[in-house]
């Protein structure tokens, strides 16, 4: 059987805009025409999960359809949140061994903020690693050190350790020539230039060379990604048929920065569908 290519959303900083970022791929891939199973290991909160809940709710109220991701069984969540550490990751590994009977195209794992077992035996799975951040030295901070004097890099910091051990445990269990790619997204940007964004992308573009991760688009801080969330849709999904909200202008610049992050992925291929007019 054809394995999956496996896509883990990862930062331990929490509000990066994971769970965004995450629907928006999904969604992506689901209109390319791949299949798709995803494993939401936010635990607790799980907004990953509800929005496809939601999206099956919207389209049979309204007598739509669209494609949908395999959603493996893990049980209450919040349940699952107060168990011991073994048993969250037996939940996650026979979430993942189903999803990878069903013969999917793609599995994609949503992580929640901070370091734990789970997280980090999710990264050890990964072909890709995507991680957002902030235009912010705050959220940098998880990916490198830096002089508080000068603001010159000093040394990788938690996360980039974090990435660098899943690298290490996957070159051990399936070879010295197996990698993770790693792609750092800067995510949620306000439209106006920050102040301290070249400074930043400069530390980044040193980082990148030293810890072996690639820089690319995310998406902007624009109300339509978060006012669709509601109805389990995003900008991939608006048609002619499908538009529980006003079509503007933004959405087609958000579909724009939809397709650019894709192709960072290395997903050409799924952008053709994405283009049919809002």
């Amino acid at each position: 059987m054809t394995q999956p290519h496996v896509i883990v959303l990862g930062n331990e900083k929490g509000g990066a805009g994971k769970s965004t970022l995450a629907i928006h791929i999904v969604t992506g891939l689901l209109h390319a025409g791949r299949t798709v199973a995803i494993i939401d290991l936010d635990l607790r909160q799980r907004s990953m999960q509800r929005f496809f809940l939601n999206r099956l709710a919207w389209l049979a109220a309204n007598e739509q359809a669209l494609p949908q991701p395999f959603i493996p069984d893990m049980g209450d969540g919040k349940a699952l949140a107060k168990t011991d550490v073994a048993e969250q990751i037996a939940v996650f590994e026979r979430a993942f061994d189903e999803a990878l009977a069903q013969g999917v195209d793609c599995i994609l794992i949503d992580t929640p903020g901070g370091d734990t077992a789970v997280s980090s035996a999710a990264h050890a799975r990964a072909d890709q690693i995507v991680t957002p951040m902030n235009d912010s030295f705050v959220d940098f901070d998880l990916l490198g050190e830096v002089d508080p004097v000068s603001l010159e890099l000093l040394k990788p910091s938690i996360y980039s350790e974090s990435v660098w051990e899943a690298r290490k445990q996957r070159a051990i269990a399936q070879g010295r020539h197996a990698t993770i790619d790693w792609l750092v997204v800067t995510n949620r940007l306000a439209v106006a230039e920050a102040r301290n964004r070249k400074r930043l992308e400069e530390r980044m573009t040193k980082l990148a060379k030293r810890v072996g991760f690639r820089v690319g688009p995310g998406l902007r801080d624009r109300v339509i990604y978060r006012e669709l969330f509601p109805f389990g849709l995003t900008v991939a999904d608006l048609s002619n048929d499908i538009r529980p909200v006003a079509v503007s202008l933004a959405h087609v610049a958000a579909r724009q920065e939809l397709r650019n992050l894709m192709m960072a992925m290395g997903l050409e291929q799924v952008i053709a569908p994405l283009d049919v007019a809002a």
